[in-house]
């Protein structure tokens, strides 16, 4: 569809917004890729129920396992501008940018060496997902992970252990952090 031609004034609001931007809206519709958003001053969508779309990564800097875990329909948000998608004439937006990043704060007191209660929440092949609290997971290797040591067999790791652990990397950029078992 030619949304230009077709709905001008959408194509007029999604072009004068800019990246940063802080929009208000209402939540108009939950679907299992994302969450439209009614924009407060924008036009009615031709197609959608909304002119914004938070995509499920954008919802929440916690892992979440539906939408619903962090919005309802109707609810009032406020969400930052990413981008116009010219291909479907949507606002992109982010809810969880408008949030603190739990993770730099974990990383601004938390320095290598630092022994954390954590709990299992998933084993996997490769390692173990410990929850160190305040939605910050971290992973246990079960072999060596970029040059770091292996930290003991899957075997004695299961879901809802408690132990303690050792912070043996945080990579800040990727919001990773490498643990091993104390």
């Amino acid at each position: 569809m030619d949304w230009q031609s077709e709905s001008p004034e959408l194509w007029a609001f999604l072009g004068s917004l800019r990246q940063g931007e802080i929009m208000s809206g209402t939540i108009s519709a939950i679907e299992r890729f994302g969450v439209f958003v009614a924009l407060d001053n924008g036009p009615g969508h031709p197609m959608f129920p909304g002119v914004g779309l938070i995509a499920i990564p954008e919802l929440s800097w916690r892992h979440i396992n539906a939408p619903t875990d962090v919005v309802e329909v109707g609810q009032r948000v406020l969400c930052e501008f990413l981008q116009f998608d010219t291909y479907s004439a949507k606002a992109r937006l982010s809810l969880r940018s408008t949030q603190p990043a739990p993770f730099q704060a974990f990383a601004d007191r938390t320095t290598v060496g630092h022994e954390l209660r954590g709990t299992v929440t998933k084993v996997l092949p490769f390692g173990a997902f410990i929850d160190v609290g305040d939605g910050i997971e971290g992973l246990v290797p079960f072999r060596e992970v970029h040059g770091r040591p292996a930290s003991g067999p899957a075997e004695t790791f299961r879901p809802g252990d408690k132990a303690t652990f050792v912070v043996t990397a945080i990579e800040l950029p990727r919001h990773r952090l490498f643990l091993s078992r104390r």
